[in-house]
């Protein structure tokens, strides 16, 4: 009577057992399968690129000056007008300038009238020298020919008369050369006063747009001739069909700044994206900064870019098509040296060393030490260890340059 429940017992023993042995298995065998996320080493168009403000500003610009004082006629422009090399902007009144300019031509006629007299009084003086050299050239002849016929004093007399005119021949061609010099003094000083006066006549130093105004009709305008004086400008003038925009450019890049490299200039206002060009940089880091200031001209001919406009220009440093990359979480540099986390085929994760070489915000290149389609982990590392199986689950990560089909 007791066998039979001492059988039943033990075998319900027995059970028990076995289902504790593998239920133990089954936990032991789901701690050593870790979940971890993987992707797969892809081909792909890669590109690094520094993302930059700036604030547009003019081409030229300049407040347009008088070079000499007056009041102003005349203002033919106002802001917002186009204007032209040499176009009028202002006319100066200045009745003092016009005197000055009577005055000088004036003393231009006196001079040419002393010409006259002068060149009369030489030719005067060369007659008179002709008359009193043939005289003593005869008189001394005849007293050599003839020697005690003609008195000794007679000869001199004409010898000195022919030497005072002579002299007299002389001062006339001074004074004719000294007039001369006093015509060229008054046709100078006229011509100075020409020319001062033409700066009442106030032009656009280049093609551009007025953008602001200071004076009115009627209004006293200093002559601005030297930078410390407080003299009024008329006019702001601005070339705005070619602009400037000045980007700083971290000491990090700056080798990498290439002269003529295209960029495109996006400008928020406008929500609109033009074409640019850097034309020219500092080749200096501003010490505070530590950035270099880069030019980029933008065309703008028909002004709709303003002045003043702030944009953003994504500068592209440098370009790879179609190479081996991995998300950028994959590479572990904990150690210095980059190194990833391949599953091979059996699901057992293989520490391997890499080269790698562009990186952007995403993705980085593999330059060796793996193959494309191979799988790598990604995200945290912590806690895996090379030799370990591992169960794998794909992360969605699209590399850069390739588009996802729509399904």
């Amino acid at each position: 009577m007791f066998k039979p429940l001492a059988m039943v017992v033990a075998a319900i023993t027995l059970t028990s057992c076995a289902w504790r042995g593998q239920a133990s298995t089954k936990v032991a065998a789901g701690e050593e399968l870790q979940i971890v996320p993987v992707a797969r080493a892809t081909r792909s168009n890669l590109s690094s690129s520094i993302a930059l403000t700036g604030e547009f500003l003019p081409y030229q610009e300049v407040d347009v000056m008088a070079k000499v004082a007056g009041y102003i006629r005349t203002i033919s422009v106002d802001i917002g007008d186009r204007v032209g090399t040499g176009q009028l902007l202002a006319a100066l009144e200045i009745p003092e300038m016009e005197n000055d300019l009577a005055k000088a031509e004036a003393s231009i006629e006196q001079s040419e009238a002393e010409n006259t007299v002068t060149r009369d009084e030489l030719r005067r003086a060369t007659s008179a020298h002709d008359i009193a050299h043939l005289s003593f050239v005869r008189i001394e002849d005849v007293a050599k020919r003839e020697p005690g016929l003609v008195p000794r004093q007679e000869v001199d007399e004409a010898q000195s008369k022919d030497l005072m005119t002579e002299a007299q021949v002389s001062a006339a061609e001074s004074n004719l050369a000294v007039a001369g010099l006093r015509t060229k003094v008054a046709r100078a000083d006229e011509t100075r006063i020409k020319t001062m006066n033409a700066y009442a006549r106030i032009t656009a130093p280049f093609d551009g747009v007025v953008t602001k105004r200071y004076a009115s009709v009627g209004s006293m305008i200093q002559a601005g001739t030297a930078s410390q004086s407080q003299a009024m400008p008329v006019l702001r003038v601005s070339q705005n069909n070619l602009l400037r925009l000045i980007l700083p450019v971290p000491e990090s890049v700056v080798a990498r700044i290439h002269d003529g490299e295209t960029v495109d200039v996006r400008v928020p206002a406008l929500a609109q994206t033009f074409p640019g060009r850097v034309v020219r940089f500092a080749e200096k880091l501003q010490q505070d900064t530590r950035t270099m200031d880069t030019e980029v001209d933008i065309s703008n001919p028909n002004l709709k870019l303003v002045p003043g406009m702030y944009a953003e220009v994504k500068l592209q440093l440098a370009e790879r098509d179609q190479v081996l990359s991995v998300p950028l979480d994959a590479v572990d540099t904990s150690t210095g040296d980059p190194q990833i986390l391949r599953v091979d085929a059996a699901n057992v994760i293989r520490r391997s060393a890499i080269v790698t070489g562009l990186e952007t915000a995403q993705r980085v290149e593999v330059r060796s030490g793996l193959n494309a389609g191979d799988t790598v982990v990604v995200g945290r590392h912590a806690g895996l260890r090379d030799g370990q199986h591992v169960q794998t689950k794909l992360s969605e990560v699209i590399a850069e340059g390739n588009i996802p089909e729509k399904k």
